[in-house]
Order: C-alpha cells, then structure tokens, then sequence
C-alpha cells in the first residue's frame, strides 16, 4: 500500500466513502426540502402560498421543482419557516449546476471553448 492509500484511509474505512465527503448521487431541489416542512407543519399548498402572498400555482412549481428559488422567496421563506436563505440558495445553487452538467449541448459547447482555450 503506498503514501497515498495510507493518507486516504483511516480506522480501515477510505475517507474519502464517508457520507459527509461523498458527493450526492442526485442533487436536490430547495422546493424538496420546504415541501417536506410545510406538510410536516400540516399546512397545505394552497395555505402556503397565501402566507407568502404568491399564486398557488407558482408555489406548487417551487416546491415540486419546476421553478427556482429566488433571493427574495428565500428570505420570506426564511422569515416563515425559520429555515435560513443561504442553505436553500446554496442548494438551488448545485441543483443548477448538476442540472447544466447534464445538458449534453451545453456540454459540447464547453468541450469547444476548452480546445479554443488550449489553443491560445
């Protein structure tokens, strides 16, 4: 076993499996986790969107993942739940990110730009 296995592993577990350093399999959507919390607040939907002041519709797209979470959603959010802005916008953040790693024209694109860049 070389230097570099031996760093990597520690009471015979890889450190680099554990769960906390593994990267999620699927990233999540901020609308997953403030759906789970109002239904387990045993509010509705509908409910929700009153509080919030936005049509019920545009709710249902946030927390079914249809629709980004905005700066300003977040803070209200923030300001019912109690649930902070940063942790959702960070995770609609990497919800982003994976959703544009998989979009394979976009992926092409980048491949051009990286041999453009190489060229120079």
């Amino acid at each position: 076993m070389n230097e570099l296995e031996n760093n990597r592993k520690e009471n015979g577990f890889k450190t680099d499996m554990r769960a906390n350093s593994m990267p999620p399999a699927f990233a999540t959507h901020p609308g997953t986790l403030i759906k789970c919390e109002i239904e387990e607040r045993g509010w509705s939907q509908k409910y929700f969107a009153e509080v919030l002041g936005m049509q019920p519709s545009v709710v249902n797209e946030l927390l079914n993942g249809r629709r980004p979470l905005t700066e300003k959603t977040a803070l209200m959010i923030e300001a019912i739940l109690g649930i902070e802005a940063e942790p959702l916008l960070r995770l609609q953040l990497k919800y982003n990110l994976a959703q544009t790693r998989r979009d394979t024209n976009f992926l092409n694109k980048l491949h051009k730009l990286q041999q453009f860049a190489a060229m120079l």
